[in-house]
């Protein structure tokens, strides 16, 4: 059974990783899907990934998109509506992890982290959530992260960033609730992905495996999963809620 026939989503930052797992399996699902990415290098993959999408029987559309950009959000949300007409689901994904101590940490490196990790989803949500409004129906889905919840030593900015879309996603589900505008957000624990690569193979991988339950990295396929349910009618009833996909790293 297809749980999202004929539903129209954005999902940011999507050409690999988390991202693009999340778009093939909400495509697997029958959503139509626009996707987006930011730098020229990834096109190529971003275009393989519509390609595939395609051949499972659905529309889809990569857009180069700078998230942390306000008038590039309200351009791709515009574009959107113009074609399809309706969005209904909104995976605000796009981010950076960039590991800093707060001594040797810059400004920019501060900013930097804050208008991608954060800001852009202020910029995402604010564009889809008029259309959405109108439709009287949406589920807005904010990656956050294990980190916002626990933080982590060497990671205050990023750690300052999920957080941050924690109490944001906490926010737009108490405005949104009666106009049936749900909004949830995912707090992935260590996914194996090429921003753990470091983790997972180099020498401290044992004391990270070591913290976690379930004994394993996480798959990005599971934090598809868990994206599908919150886009789905299958979570009908939950709002303002932050899932923590992290093998029980957080107990």
């Amino acid at each position: 059974m297809k749980l999202l026939e004929g539903k129209v989503s954005i999902v940011t930052g999507a050409a690999r990783g988390i991202g693009a797992a999340i778009a093939l399996k909400l495509a697997e699902h029958g959503s139509n899907i626009i996707l987006t990415y930011i730098s020229e290098g990834s096109g190529d993959k971003a275009a393989a990934l519509v390609s595939e999408m395609e051949a499972m029987g659905v529309k889809a559309k990569a857009v180069k998109t700078n998230a942390g950009v306000f008038a590039e959000c309200e351009t791709l949300v515009n574009d959107t509506i113009k074609e399809f007409g309706v969005i209904d689901i909104c995976v605000n994904n796009a981010g950076i992890s960039k590991d800093n101590l707060l001594l040797r940490m810059t400004e920019q490196q501060w900013d930097d982290m804050i208008d991608i990790n954060l800001k852009s989803i202020f910029n995402m949500t604010k564009q889809v959530i008029r259309p959405m409004m109108k439709a009287k129906q949406g589920s807005i889905i904010n990656m956050s992260s294990i980190v916002g919840i626990r933080g982590n030593a060497g990671q205050s900015s990023y750690a300052a960033s999920k957080a941050g879309i924690i109490g944001f996603t906490k926010s737009i589900a108490a405005e949104l609730g009666s106009r049936n505008i749900r909004c949830n957000a995912i707090a992935p624990g260590f996914i194996d992905t090429d921003m753990t690569h470091y983790l997972k193979d180099g020498e401290g991988a044992a004391q990270f495996l070591q913290k976690i339950p379930l004994g394993r990295f996480g798959k990005t396929e599971e934090i598809a999963n868990t994206t599908l349910f919150l886009a789905s009618d299958l979570s009908s009833y939950i709002t303002g809620q932050v899932l923590s996909a992290c093998g029980g790293l957080n107990i």
